[in-house]
């Protein structure tokens, strides 16, 4: 029996067929990836706890008492975690989709998978960081005395979900550019230094006053603005901004899997 292997249209089914059938590599592809990152540590899975918890402490001492920036009547520190949740998820899965095709070079050349179980298994271990990570939201809300409204329960799964096809989209843009041009190893962690500036982390978006139209153009904006929004009901989510980050999400989506799949039949050739 003869079987050919042929590149497959971009953005047809047959791709979302194919990962399908090919579920339990992703799997074992995303349970490697955890074992892997947390092999022979100490303190094991508690550093994505450690990580947002120790940046939130010092944004808090530097921005929020030192620099006096405003929070919306939210205390800093849960303010600006709920930022450093979703901004981390977003950073993280960037950088481990861009080098996902380099890291498992050895994998590629040598045997056939549909090439888009490798970003999609690094997004995925990034989605149980944050799981994890969130736990200290709940702690400090505790602490503070901030019971979190019901809308950002239910919203959170479509905020995560954005945050996801983002940092996916983006990231296979960047992976397609990275298996033949090795700069985007040593450009992109500047790239997101400058990002982490231009999106409300460590401050509230009404503090750009005429250039919020500016923070509008990160999809990340509208999804930390809403999960703040929502989660803590300081004020109404901001629809309209949250549809904005859908629409770009989903044009930076479409970019990147038409250039991951443009790119992809030659891969294991120049990679």
């Amino acid at each position: 029996m003869l079987t050919v292997i042929k590149p497959q249209k971009p953005l047809s089914w047959e791709d979302a067929r194919e990962i399908w059938r090919y579920r339990e590599l992703l799997y074992f592809f995303t349970w490697r990836d955890l074992k892997v990152r947390y092999k022979q540590t100490a303190i094991g899975v508690l550093w994505a706890i450690f990580q947002p918890f120790m940046t939130m402490v010092v944004f808090s001492i530097f921005f929020g008492k030192l620099a006096g920036i405003p929070s919306d009547g939210i205390p800093y520190p849960i303010f600006v975690y709920v930022g450093l949740l979703f901004w981390q998820f977003f950073s993280s899965s960037l950088s481990e989709v861009s080098g996902s095709l380099v890291a498992n070079q050895s994998i590629v050349t040598k045997i056939y998978f549909p090439r888009l179980i490798l970003p999609l298994s690094s997004v995925l271990t990034k989605i149980v960081d944050f799981l994890i990570a969130a736990i200290i939201l709940v702690g400090l809300m505790f602490y503070y005395g901030w019971m979190p409204h019901w809308q950002g329960i239910v919203l959170l799964p479509v905020l995560l979900f954005i945050t996801f096809m983002a940092s996916t989209g983006a990231g296979l843009l960047l992976a397609s550019i990275n298996v033949k041009y090795r700069d985007v190893r040593y450009a992109l962690p500047f790239f997101i230094q400058i990002l982490l500036f231009v999106t409300p982390v460590i401050y509230p978006a009404s503090i750009a006053g005429k250039y919020t139209w500016i923070l509008a153009l990160n999809p990340m904006s509208g999804v930390i603005q809403a999960a703040r929004a929502s989660l803590l009901g300081t004020q109404p989510v901001d629809w309209a901004l949250l549809g904005m980050a859908c629409a770009i999400t989903a044009a930076l989506f479409i970019a990147g899997v038409l250039s991951f799949k443009k790119i992809e039949r030659y891969f294991a050739d120049i990679i």
